[in-house]
């Protein structure tokens, strides 16, 4: 075989395994997760718990999330208290 076509070869070896791809998430070992995510997402719901989402500036994120770490508490559970105290005071 000559060199070229054993250069061929390889080329085509290296082709066939980028093409291969691998094996898609939900089906390997990701499959658990999915099924946990789901669990979860069922129990808030059974606690009333009801996804919110928001555009928020960065700075004002990043503060949050610095005093979430310092109180040692989730950001939900910051904001859950931040905003029963602003609608509390607020008329």
């Amino acid at each position: 075989m000559k060199k070229t076509d054993l250069e061929k070869l390889k080329g085509l070896k290296i082709a066939g395994k980028m093409n291969a791809g691998g094996t898609p998430g939900r089906y390997g070992k990701d499959a658990a997760a999915s099924a946990t995510r789901r669990e979860r997402r069922k129990l808030e719901q059974a606690q009333g718990l009801v996804p919110f989402a928001a555009k928020l500036d960065r700075e004002l994120v990043k503060r949050v999330r610095e005093l979430a770490e310092k109180r040692r508490t989730t950001v939900d559970a910051l904001l859950d208290e931040l905003l029963r105290k602003a609608l509390e005071s607020s008329p």
